[in-house]
């Protein structure tokens, strides 16, 4: 038997659920596939938001673990930028279920446990935790699965720069209002981060690969812990590491035929810092709104104007961002030199293209 619906979605973060809560508010049938049983679980990214995000999800606010005033930026040299950047600190898995509730209180149909395992003439097949396989036959696909994005690949459309991200969880030594992120020569073509959790705080670090200034990513993270706690800023790490990818570079062309991507599956992070969250929450309403008016309309042409929106709204910003990143891996070897340029804590990086 073939089930029949007008939007399927692939994946319930940030942007599968934003997608299906906005497609099922404008009337269609949305069914969404998740294959992690406990939504948000392992936790793969530094849990920040920017504040002005809270005012529109009209979800419940639980998620929300601390307010911080701005960032801070260590320099090599030990000099340090401070920039006011109002922000939130989240519980990531809360975060994600609060979004999917909001899709199913819209009317989407959320299966968690649900891995899509192929596609065949329009039909995709699905499998469940009872390891039956489903038919299911969609007007229209959204990709809001990740990096490694399989409706990316049905597509033709693949992220073409990840960096990889490792994180671990920290006691503060004291409470911190201020994100702090340092670079140094060895964290090559990233940065790490120190962020407060109330008394907890995520401790990771992202680096470019490919270079000779590239170390293994577990001896990085080492190094960079045993410095925090020598500045007297953490006291004991949990050694439970969790590890991502992290695109650093637009998907071009996000839309084909009957299917769309969002999130990080369209690479709509800041290649600079990573921040993916709010992007993936405006994108992929974005692409739901567009997907429930072109199924509406019988007219998937209007998919195409989900590529404009979204390019509209973010991609000169992205574009500008993975510009600054190829400049400052091309001059790493001048890192505190090029870094106001390069660096969104730096007026400079404004100033210039």
């Amino acid at each position: 038997m073939v089930f029949q619906c007008d939007i399927l979605v692939v994946g319930a973060g940030p942007a599968g659920s934003s997608a299906a809560a906005a497609a099922a508010e404008n009337g269609v049938h949305v069914l969404v596939a998740e294959r992690k049983d406990v939504l948000g679980v392992p936790v793969r990214c530094a849990e920040y938001i920017p504040r002005q995000l809270l005012g529109q999800l009209e979800t419940d606010r639980d998620f929300v673990v601390q307010f911080t005033r701005g960032m801070r930026t260590f320099l090599p040299t030990g000099r340090v930028k401070e920039i006011l950047a109002p922000g939130l600190m989240i519980n990531r898995q809360r975060f994600d279920q609060a979004l999917a509730q909001k899709a199913a209180c819209a009317g989407s149909n959320v299966l968690t446990g649900t891995r899509v395992i192929g596609r065949k003439e329009g039909t995709v097949f699905l499998k469940g935790t009872d390891k039956r396989v489903r038919r299911v036959k969609p007007k229209v696909i959204i990709g809001a699965d990740g990096p490694f994005s399989l409706v990316g690949k049905w597509m033709g459309r693949r992220n073409r720069h990840l960096i990889p991200a490792i994180q671990v969880s920290a006691t503060l030594a004291r409470s911190m209002e201020w994100t702090h992120v340092y670079f140094d020569s060895h964290i090559y073509g990233g940065y790490g981060w120190l962020f407060p959790k109330g008394k907890e705080a995520n401790v990771g670090l992202g680096i470019s690969r490919g270079s000779i200034w590239s170390q293994p990513l577990k001896t990085t993270l080492a190094r960079f812990v045993h410095r925090l706690e020598k500045d007297g800023l953490i006291r004991e790490t949990s050694w439970r590491m969790t590890a991502g990818w992290v695109p650093a570079e637009p998907v071009r062309d996000v839309s084909r035929g009957a299917m769309l991507l969002a999130g990080d599956a369209a690479g709509q992070t800041h290649p600079l810092t990573g921040a993916g969250i709010a992007h993936a929450v405006l994108c992929g309403r974005m692409a739901g709104k567009w997907a429930a008016r072109a199924v509406q309309a019988n007219d998937i042409a209007l998919l195409k104007e989900y590529d404009r929106e979204w390019q509209d709204d973010l991609g000169e910003q992205l574009q500008r961002a993975f510009r600054k990143r190829e400049n400052l891996e091309k001059e790493w070897d001048r890192l505190e030199e090029i870094l106001p340029s390069c660096w969104v804590g730096f007026r400079e990086y404004y100033a210039e293209p």
